[in-house]
């Protein structure tokens, strides 16, 4: 490649911890990535998503990784392209969330397999589609690969964190996608809000002490799935308004539940994590393929980029701006840090 630079700036976590610690988040210059090799592909950056993966990470610390670039969420340019890709060519433009084991989005330039990136949706800017990937991919998978619903599924989803960045794509593909009802829980006015602008059927307020008599009002017998983001001290509340042979797929990190309680009702359970293709070189080019069919979804209209809310630029102070933002775990749809003046 050409005009190959020899570093580039970067975001970098030099120490775990809080995000007001100055080496949570640090500027600098690194090396640039090598030209890309196999399927990888060369990608100018133009916008980035934070998740709450990365606030995970970050107050984690890298361990031995010395500046470790995070960032699992970005829209931009192909650069150059591997030997080996087929997907996709030099001046493409592509969204991806990429790996946990690779350097991250939070650069100027990044290295990411074409198997799990998809074409940008041409409607949308590269701050909008920032705000899908990492979101949209997690969406498809728990849906359409755990809970397995087709065009032709019924029923009823309880969908628990429904305004937050995976809630808000998941409740537009169920209803554009299948027959399902989706009932979203929401307590602030301007959570129900987002989730009925989304297209939830009925909003319920998670807080109340009434939950389960909520639920059971909207979904007479029970409901027949529930997705949750929000595990912790929700398994009795499962177990009583699933339906038999149920099913629940959750996304959250709690690593201590009790699901003795689902047992009766032969209710099953699904974890879903979409690093695991990636990290695993599991059947990769299904998340290619979830990202280009989300991709005509956004262009037909049929569902909207979650994007809430973007900061300017692409610098360790904005990306710490976008992270106490999410650590609040109060976030409505996305929050997106552009590279772009």
């Amino acid at each position: 490649m050409a005009d190959q630079p020899q570093t580039m700036p970067a975001v970098v976590n030099r120490a775990g911890g809080p995000v007001d610690n100055p080496d949570s988040l640090v500027d600098a210059l690194v090396p640039a990535p090598a030209a890309p090799t196999g399927h990888d592909l060369l990608v100018e950056v133009r916008a980035v998503s934070v998740n709450p993966v990365d606030v995970k990470v970050r107050a984690s610390g890298n361990g031995a990784r010395k500046d470790r670039i995070l960032g699992w969420d970005a829209s931009g340019v192909v650069l150059a392209a591997g030997p080996e890709t087929n997907l996709f060519r030099v001046g493409d433009e592509v969204y991806y969330a990429g790996s946990l084991d690779r350097p991250g989005s939070n650069a100027s330039r990044q290295l990411v397999d074409e198997r799990i990136v998809g074409s940008k949706p041409t409607s949308l800017s590269h701050v909008e589609a920032a705000a899908l990937p990492l979101t949209g991919i997690t969406a498809w998978e728990a849906l359409f690969d755990k809970l397995r619903l087709t065009t032709e599924s019924t029923g009823t989803l309880l969908v628990l964190g429904a305004a937050g960045g995976v809630g808000s794509i998941l409740i537009q593909l169920t209803k554009v996608l299948t027959g399902v009802k989706v009932i979203a829980t929401a307590s602030r006015p301007e959570s129900r809000a987002w989730a009925e602008q989304l297209g939830a059927d009925v909003v319920v307020d998670h807080s109340d002490p009434d939950l389960v008599r909520r639920i059971l009002d909207a979904a007479a017998g029970g409901v027949d799935y529930v997705f949750s983001a929000h595990s912790r001290g929700r398994i009795p509340l499962f177990a009583k308004v699933l339906r038999p042979f149920g099913q629940i797929v959750a996304i959250d990190d709690e690593r201590d539940l009790d699901f003795y309680a689902l047992k009766d009702k032969s209710i099953s359970w699904h974890w879903e994590f979409m690093f695991t293709r990636p990290r695993h070189s599991w059947d990769l080019t299904a998340q290619h393929d979830g990202l280009d069919r989300i991709a005509e979804l956004v262009d037909d209209g049929r569902i909207r980029t979650t994007l809430t809310r973007t900061l300017a630029p692409l610098d360790a102070t904005r990306l710490r701006e976008a992270h106490t933002i999410v650590e609040t775990g109060h976030t409505i749809g996305k929050v997106v840090v552009t590279a772009e003046e």
